[in-house]
């Protein structure tokens, strides 16, 4: 059965601040429920507080922790893409939140693939489904582009980083961006979206900050399967299917689903509903960014936002100390310019195919596969007496 504690019982066992708990179990690695009682209050799994207690004892750098555990820790791999530092992502050295007040998508492809020339998202991969512009004419698109794709096992990174700006084209397609190609992707998007171009601007800004986020989990599946030899297409088909789930890139999407509540009842009510019931409210804090995630902190300067947003967003930052993440930004931006209804995820889809295929390319490089153990935990193993380890007395075979 499981335990709880008070928050302050979970500060005082982590060490940390309120604001670190709250983002820890907005993300999902404390479970929470309402205080019997004191239902404005919450508690906090007694066991994942110790889980996470257990992992900082153990005072291992990251670098070793892929060599005993996947789960619960964070398998290193090195990269030389994204690295944060002092509360802040960097793109190859370059910080994000700089460049995303005057680069383009292009720019960010061009320095995280370090190409030769400015990329042009160009495609001449074949038609695109006959489905309506969207998620899963994306999906399908991707899935056909795999089925003929070509390995990338001894192919120079010249003709790599030209497949990979044709399938940033046609993904972007198969999400409704403009075909024509002599504008940048931010403007594609823009028209085929039936915006200005001021919002295009907006979407420019948005899609730089989100080009890569270091080792996610979608740039992990991505790089297994670039471990492989597989086609580009696999590999960002493979990345963006794990993106897709509710607790990574499509975690905008619950944030859409709030800001619809909101609209209907009203911030106070909405947010009073989260906290009485211990729930953790999506789109805001964020685990790497226990200060703030600065790129929602970029975005959500530059928008205006509606006011009901406003009020529910002030209020939980009062309440909770949690400031809007990212996730936050994309959803605010939809609602705000009336984007279609899941082009919170198209923008992240079409800026993460960058990271995600910069991740594939650079694995490349290291020329082994990706395959971790497994630690067995189940049954014991009934071995054949014949199978059966030597006994003391017994001579071992030579080698």
């Amino acid at each position: 059965m499981a335990t709880w504690s008070t928050l302050s019982e979970a500060q005082r066992l982590l060490g940390v601040q309120a604001q670190t708990i709250y983002a820890y179990a907005s993300r999902g690695r404390i479970g929470v429920s309402p205080d019997p009682s004191d239902p404005r209050k919450s508690l906090y799994r007694t066991e994942d507080l110790s889980a996470l207690v257990r992992k900082k004892v153990t005072g291992r750098k990251r670098e070793t922790l892929a060599a005993s555990t996947i789960f619960g820790a964070e398998p290193c791999i090195s990269t030389g893409l994204c690295a944060f530092r002092q509360g802040r992502p960097y793109y190859r050295g370059k910080d994000v939140i700089a460049l995303a007040e005057h680069a383009s998508l292009e720019d960010a492809a061009r320095l995280l693939w370090e190409t030769e020339g400015m990329p042009v998202f160009s495609h001449r991969i074949g038609a695109l489904p006959d489905l309506p512009a969207g998620r899963e004419r994306a999906f399908v698109a991707l899935a056909m582009a795999s089925s003929k794709g070509h390995s990338t096992t001894g192919r120079i990174r010249k003709a790599l980083h030209a497949e990979a700006a044709q399938l940033v084209g046609y993904l972007a397609e198969a999400f409704g961006a403009d075909n024509d190609q002599t504008l940048p992707l931010h403007e594609r998007l823009a028209r085929g979206w039936g915006q200005p171009e001021e919002v295009g601007q907006l979407l420019r800004r948005a899609m730089v900050l989100l080009a890569d986020h270091e080792i996610t989990s979608s740039a992990f599946s991505a790089r297994i399967t670039a471990s492989t030899g597989a086609s580009l297409p696999a590999c960002l088909l493979t990345g963006l299917t794990t993106f897709s789930g509710p607790l990574h890139g499509d975690a905008s999407g619950r944030v859409r689903a709030l800001f619809d509540e909101v609209e209907r009842a009203g911030a106070h009510a909405v947010v009073d509903r989260y906290l009485s019931s211990a729930l953790p409210i999506p789109g805001f804090g964020h685990h790497l960014y226990p200060e703030g995630d600065p790129r929602g902190a970029a975005l959500m300067a530059v928008l205006d936002v509606p006011d009901e947003i406003r009020r529910m967003t002030d209020k939980v930052e009062t309440l909770t100390g949690l400031k809007p993440n990212i996730d936050a930004g994309l959803a605010t931006l939809v609602a705000r310019y009336r984007l279609p209804s899941d082009a919170a995820f198209a923008l992240f889809a079409v800026a993460r195919s960058i990271g995600l295929l910069a991740h594939s390319i650079e694995q490349l490089n290291v020329g082994m596969v990706i395959r971790p153990r497994g630690r067995y935990t189940g049954p014991a193993i009934e071995l054949e007496p014949e199978l059966k380890p030597p006994t003391q007395t017994q001579a071992l075979p030579g080698r």
